[in-house]
């Protein structure tokens, strides 16, 4: 228990005291893993949308497809991406591997199935009477998928919440696609599975709790989004 409480009150300290280090990976991982979500976001809504709302053949199969990746594992996204993004690979020309950019691809591929299976879900889950009326009224294709999004807005956030919850959380693509440099790439998960290794308990520890307040402020505002979002 004393081991605990020293490595709280040492990272609390470390905190404190804005060590370069610990900020530098702070800044990174919100870097990434904003710039990831935008990317997921921008193109997981339409297509969760396509599939939630529009009948086509295959559909059925796409939805399967994107059900079964919601569970995809890091590293097999890290692998495949590495493989790609390798010298040996056919973007490996674009010298992405160990960079930002690199680990922003990984991360937006990870966050994809998650925003397109449930925006289709929260489509799929609303009042069928809904279409019928807006058809009724004489709505175009465009008024029919805004006001669509619109009513499944809440469904749609929480989607985007969860998977920046999976992005920012994640550890194997971080570290196959950044290689874990410091200053440059390394990010508050990478950064805590070294120092924890090295024993550096109280670094580990600081860095893990501000991962926590980073959760914990995004579903607060996913909280008063909705609150608002209530009549």
């Amino acid at each position: 228990m004393d081991f605990i409480l020293e490595g709280l009150l040492g990272a609390v300290k470390l905190l404190l005291s804005g060590s370069g280090e610990t900020y530098s990976a702070i800044f990174t991982t919100l870097k990434v893993s904003t710039l990831s979500i935008i990317a997921s976001l921008v193109l997981g809504i339409p297509l969760g949308f396509i599939l939630g709302y529009a009948e086509f053949p295959g559909r059925r199969l796409c939805r399967t497809l994107a059900d079964t990746l919601l569970a995809l594992p890091t590293v097999v996204v890290g692998l495949v991406v590495y493989a790609f993004l390798s010298r040996r690979g056919p973007l490996g020309e674009l010298g992405l591997l160990f960079t930002v950019p690199g680990i922003v691809i990984g991360q937006t591929i990870l966050g994809l199935p998650i925003v397109i299976s449930l925006t289709a879900a929260a489509i799929e889950g609303l009042d069928q009477r809904l279409r019928l009326t807006l058809l009724t009224l004489g709505a175009n294709s465009r008024q029919l998928a805004l006001t669509s999004l619109r009513e499944g807005m809440y469904a749609v956030l929480v989607a985007a919440v969860t998977a920046y919850g999976r992005i920012i959380s994640e550890v194997g693509v971080s570290m196959m696609l950044g290689g874990n440099i410091k200053w440059y790439t390394r990010t508050i998960t990478t950064a805590m599975a070294l120092e924890t290794g090295k024993g550096e308990f109280a670094m580990g520890l600081a860095l893990g709790m501000v991962l926590l307040a980073i959760a914990f402020t995004v579903n607060v505002l996913l909280s008063i989004l909705k609150m608002k979002a209530e009549p």
